[in-house]
């Protein structure tokens, strides 16, 4: 079964990324496609272009480019922890504690990639998986980041602090951001929009983190509030190598 892609930006990732693709659709009115139509024409993919009506059947922010694509691959946990020991560096993962909204989804697999992170790990259940949306939200991260599906979130943690990770929720009651050392092997868990981070989940971290809130609004966006520890995280461990394992 194929899987819709949406967007220009999302479509040239996966042909970039060497995923199958069917065909693409688009607009007889779409511009500056030049280096699309050029990794399209390498890897002999089929080019049909149609009215901007047909296109709004996939979605209306398709900005008049839309892929039919083999689904995403799902990687395994362990995939992630052998990439991060084939580069030489301490792992660094990203997990998703119910996450429904697709948006915030994209969102944060996108600044993962970004962000030097070697996976990112979403449940199986009471999360959003891998949609059009949230392939065109990460902009097409989605196909350069490794991404697993877990059965149980509280488990895969266990699991990861026996690989030598050290797991931290992003967490209103946390410790200062700054004061954490991300320089090692980091697992970072980032709750739901209405929730936040399971009680189950909080309990088997090693600790919380928590932004400083100077204004009237207590919490912030999950994918915000992620990307900014993302981004601590990263310039922690910015010119690390280390061997793990």
């Amino acid at each position: 079964m194929s899987q819709i892609i949406l967007g220009k930006n999302s479509v040239e990732e996966a042909i970039k990324s060497g995923r199958h693709i069917d065909k693409i659709f688009i607009s007889k009115t779409a511009r500056n496609l030049q280096k699309l139509l050029e990794a399209a024409g390498r890897a002999e993919i089929v080019i049909k272009y149609v009215d901007p009506c047909k296109l709004n059947q996939y979605g209306k922010n398709s900005q008049g480019v839309v892929a039919m694509a083999s689904p995403i691959k799902y990687a395994q946990v362990l995939d992630i922890l052998s990439l991060a020991k084939s580069r030489g560096e301490p792992p660094f993962v990203v997990l998703c504690d119910g996450i429904e909204d697709p948006h915030n989804l994209g969102a944060l697999i996108r600044t993962a990639e970004a962000a030097g992170a070697h996976g990112l790990i979403i449940p199986k259940r009471r999360s959003a998986s891998i949609t059009p949306v949230v392939e065109k939200t990460s902009s097409g991260a989605v196909n350069s980041l490794l991404i697993a599906r877990v059965s149980n979130l509280p488990s895969c943690i266990d699991h990861l602090k026996k690989m030598g990770l050290w797991i931290y929720c992003a967490d209103m009651d946390g410790q200062n951001w700054c004061e954490i050392d991300f320089s090692g092997a980091i697992g970072l868990v980032v709750g739901s929009e209405g929730f936040g981070v399971k009680k189950l989940v909080k309990q088997k971290a090693d600790g919380s983190i928590s932004l400083p809130m100077s204004g009237k609004i207590s919490s912030l966006n999950a994918s915000v509030a992620g990307g900014i520890i993302m981004y601590e995280i990263l310039r922690q461990r910015k010119n690390i190598k280390a061997k793990f394992f």
